[in-house]
């Protein structure tokens, strides 16, 4: 798996130069995504087939600023997947491998109505990658 990078732009700092801390939630959706991608399952393959993944739980534990322009490393992983929760973690570095933040979020799967999708049986194709990335952590 690639690890995601993300600059930190002006914007997202305060007026100490300092990242804002929600911005560390927008940069574990932005990893997310290019997770799902790397393993065959982008945002608009989900959505196509009709799959829905809420967040539904973040937690994030900030252990060093980051400030405007620098770079950050996003590592995201499986957690743990047992076909209906699925939690990923993010490990965030800055250049030279100091962490900077440690997070989870948690998801589930519905479908367009708003019921749970069973993956080992509807699509069996994501839950076996995502079984398969679980047990490898």
């Amino acid at each position: 798996m690639e690890i995601y990078k993300h600059t930190v732009q002006y914007y997202e700092t305060d007026k100490m130069g300092i990242t804002h801390h929600s911005n560390y939630i927008r940069w574990m959706e932005e990893a997310r995504i290019d997770f799902l991608k790397q393993i065959g399952w982008d945002y608009a393959r989900l959505e196509k087939e009709g799959i829905i993944s809420p967040v539904v739980e973040v937690s994030c534990k900030y252990k060093k600023s980051t400030t405007f322009a620098e770079d950050v490393f996003i590592a995201v992983s499986v957690n743990e997947f047992k076909g209906v929760k699925l939690i990923l973690s993010y490990n965030m570095k800055d250049t030279v491998g100091n962490i900077v933040a440690e997070s989870v979020s948690v998801h589930c799967f519905i479908n367009e109505s708003g019921k749970p999708v069973r993956l080992a049986k509807e699509f069996p194709e994501l839950y076996n990658v995502l079984m398969e990335l679980s047990e490898a952590e």
